[in-house]
């Protein structure tokens, strides 16, 4: 068959598609697909830019391919693919102003520290994106983070080839999940320079990859991600809602876990509590470790601010030290910026750190804790409310208001104490891990459907807070 034939044949086949999808389909899909011609055993050979382009082929268009090639190529034809080799260019070569996509240019004057990640391709080295005092070193060790610092030291030293792929981090924000991903980073790229390491946010990525589509680039975007030795993701719940990028994240994810390269991610939640999320990619979050980084415990905070305070050569009573150790319980993030503005307070005014100056940056900048909120205060709230003795919420019962109740105490449990979701179970019932987990993934949802629920949960908490 002539050169001319082929190309006839396959542009009448590409036709024929283009009729039958949607335009953005054909033209990331099979626009930029070449026909190497049939040969003598009527085989097809289609040269395709990605093995991104054939999962999809396969997983959406294979049943149109079915009939459109026999009505071309006859009805015995057979087909195979075979990927384009993009040539990397040497690397003392530049990329000029001239060669480089008005649309790049354009997000980098928007964003100049956002990564383009189709520049990387150009380059042998890849900016990790990485922060050098985010260290192993300097990452405080408690038993609210003791698991996930154990993985991501295992992982550190053998990435991609452990149990914990993916590692799942999850908490709330401020208790250090970015500067432990960070950490494994750097570990990575000491032990090993030449390891292609990536940090970056969902959101960054969502960037990327709208920018990406807009220029019809998707498949340079995959491949790039395709390429990466480590991927370290800050804040996985951005993608809910965004099915398109979900899906290009799915075929990233599968290609890189089935090579044995090491995907790190963090969320604000656990996976089981994610919605909007597409649930092939749900499921894959949960094949490796699934860790909660949990708010620092008192000895934790009073270790971060002691270690703090002689690393800056201040000098700070102990006493000073214990009270803001004990009214400042959300995160890392926020005892750091209480002896920041310590100490700048003590520099203006010319006086020692006092419980009273202390007193008044904390009035000022964090959410003290006014009354601590125990276990025992949330089940006496719950079961006074309810009409229950609080006995019954440790009944093996199926009973819809022990059930209720019980599940409600475990939602304001983890909300309102610093006790681990085990923790919590085991005062409640004795309840394992998931069915505290399931418990408050179901009043979260309930509350924002039942409002007699919702109404409860407010006048519950009202009671907690008015002790």
């Amino acid at each position: 068959m002539g050169s001319e034939q082929h190309v006839q044949l396959w542009d009448q086949c590409l036709t024929i598609i283009k009729d039958n999808i949607n335009p953005e389909a054909f033209e990331s899909l099979f626009k930029p697909i070449t026909s190497l011609g049939v040969d003598s055993d009527n085989v097809l050979t289609l040269l395709v830019p990605s093995h991104f382009v054939i999962e999809q082929i396969e997983e959406h268009y294979l049943n149109l391919l079915k009939k459109v090639l026999p009505r071309i190529y006859g009805a015995n034809v057979k087909l195979v693919y075979r990927v384009q080799i993009v040539r990397q260019p040497e690397a003392t070569v530049d990329l000029t102003a001239t060669t480089r996509s008005t649309a790049v240019k354009k997000m980098q004057q928007a964003m100049p520290d956002l990564l383009d990640p189709f520049k990387q391709r150009v380059y042998d080295e890849l900016d990790p994106r990485l922060n050098p005092i985010y260290t192993f070193e300097s990452y405080y060790q408690g038993a609210s983070n003791m698991l996930a610092r154990t993985a991501a030291e295992s992982i550190a030293a053998n990435p991609g080839r452990n149990t914990f792929n993916p590692l799942f981090l999850f908490g709330e924000s401020g208790v250090g999940k970015t500067h432990l991903i960070q950490a494994i980073g750097l570990r990575i790229k000491e032990n090993n320079p030449s390891s292609r390491v990536l940090y970056l946010s969902a959101h960054d990525f969502l960037v990327q990859y709208t920018d990406a589509v807009r220029n019809n680039r998707v498949n340079d975007f995959i491949s790039f991600y395709q390429s990466i030795d480590v991927l370290l993701m800050d804040d996985i719940q951005e993608f809910a809602g965004k099915t398109q990028t979900q899906n290009t994240f799915f075929h990233i994810f599968n290609h890189l876990h089935q090579s044995n390269k090491q995907l790190v991610l963090t969320c604000d939640r656990p996976p089981v509590e994610l919605v909007g999320m597409v649930s092939r990619l749900l499921t894959r979050f949960k094949w490796g470790l699934t860790a909660e980084v949990e708010r620092p415990d008192y000895k934790l905070r009073y270790d971060i601010l002691m270690s703090k305070v002689h690393r800056d050569g201040l000098t700070i009573d102990e006493e000073v030290i214990d009270y803001i150790a004990r009214n400042v319980t959300d995160n890392v993030r926020d005892l750091e910026g209480v002896i920041v503005s310590l100490m700048v307070r003590s520099s203006v005014l010319k006086k020692e750190i006092s419980i009273d100056m202390a007193d008044q940056v904390l009035a000022a900048s964090v959410k003290m804790v006014q009354k601590q909120i125990t276990i025992d205060t949330i089940k006496e709230a719950v079961c006074g409310y309810y009409g229950l003795d609080v006995s019954r919420l440790l009944e093996r019962t199926r009973k819809r208001e022990v059930v209720v109740a019980r599940q409600m105490s475990m939602y304001l449990a983890k909300k309102y104490t610093s006790l681990s979701l085990a923790g919590i179970g085991d005062v409640l019932g004795k309840k394992d891990h998931a069915t505290v987990l399931h418990a408050c993934k179901t009043i979260t949802e309930q509350i924002g459907v039942d409002k007699k629920l919702r109404a409860d949960l407010e006048e519950i908490e009202q009671r907690i807070q008015q002790g």
